[in-house]
């Protein structure tokens, strides 16, 4: 007989709508998740506030957003728990209790902190909210027992110091209640952003929507960075660093044709505006189905929020188990005294 399944938590933050970069990096595995994992997934509308904490409504705005482009790709709640992170108040508990077991200074010297506050450009203004990050994300994944979770490289040292805190917690009192949380890597590469930079982002304005009209996809992806010394068609063209070949590359599933095109590219003949409405018409064929799935969500909002309170209420049930074993071990569960 099989074992139980692992627990594995994704999620994203309610700041924006998600872009194709989180499907290729994160949503696409997702879906394939809630088959072979007791799939949590977090929209971490806390977590937001760390830097969005002056237009909260940007934040609850957004969590429905999160959630209808989830059901438009096709994580089904009957599979998977998706629930809103404020309304689980035994993840602020676990956070405050191993707020106890970090070092300021271990906080600071974070890779991934450290990039970020570079990123935003805190200064020395830097909001203590978004310096615990690595600690309240520990509370995220431990609170429901979590096992697995799916990130880039450049997540990893949250994860490492989710796993110091969960060995800190279970030396100091003497308790197994916690298990080392192992690191998923995703089987799809990171996509670029229109602009070629390195990572598609909201903050970057580089992103391509999944809720994007077939219009704006077009648009977007005629300003798509190329070569820029490949300005004239019968010029040899540079495929390295080119945005348009990357998407081809992840979204034309007639790999032949694309290795015929960047060959045909390389020495000349071919312009981008011919491989750009390429990729306009598989993208906006990659993204019909998903906009017209998304459209039907869009018609009843409260259903979207009633599966998110459903998906919440269960797993505020877990966190409160997990929270009463927490107690046990650091004494504090009066009521059983």
């Amino acid at each position: 007989m099989p074992g139980p399944k692992k627990v594995v938590l994704t999620g994203d933050r309610p700041t924006g709508p998600l872009h194709l970069g989180h499907y290729v990096g994160s949503l696409i595995n997702r879906v394939e998740f809630q088959d072979t994992y007791k799939q949590f997934v977090m929209i971490a509308d806390m977590q937001a506030l760390t830097d969005n904490y002056e237009n909260p409504q940007k934040v609850r705005d957004n969590v429905v957003e999160v959630a209808m482009d989830y059901l438009s790709i096709g994580i089904d709640p009957a599979k998977s728990t998706i629930f809103i992170q404020s309304m689980i108040p035994q993840i602020a508990e676990l956070t405050m209790i191993y707020l106890n077991l970090v070092m300021v200074n271990r906080l600071k010297r974070n890779p991934t902190i450290k990039t970020e506050i570079a990123q935003k450009r805190f200064g020395e203004h830097i909001p203590a909210g978004f310096l615990i990050y690595p600690v309240n994300q520990a509370a995220d994944i431990t609170i429901v027992k979590g096992e697995v979770v799916p990130v880039g490289e450049d997540q990893l040292p949250i994860l490492e110091q989710c796993n110091e805190i969960v060995r800190s917690f279970n030396r100091i009192y003497k308790t197994d209640v916690f298990k080392e949380v192992e690191w998923l890597a995703s089987k799809t590469p990171r996509l670029m952003g229109t602009d070629g930079k390195a990572k598609m982002s909201k903050s970057l304005d580089n992103a391509i929507y999944l809720s994007d009209s077939a219009d704006i996809v077009a648009k977007k992806v005629m300003s798509m960075y190329t070569d820029p010394d490949h300005i004239h068609v019968d010029a040899p063209g540079k495929v390295e660093g080119n945005t348009v070949f990357a998407y081809l590359d992840v979204f034309d599933t007639d790999k032949a044709e694309v290795v015929a095109l960047k060959a045909h590219y390389q020495r000349g003949g071919l312009g981008d505006v011919k491989l750009k409405r390429r990729l306009i018409e598989l993208l906006n064929a990659f993204l019909d189905p998903i906009r017209a799935r998304r459209a039907e969500w869009g018609k009843d909002e409260g259903q979207v929020m009633q599966i998110l309170f459903e998906g919440t209420a269960k797993t505020v049930e877990v966190a409160s188990n997990t929270m009463q074993e927490v107690r046990q071990a650091l004494h504090l569960d009066y009521k059983n005294k």
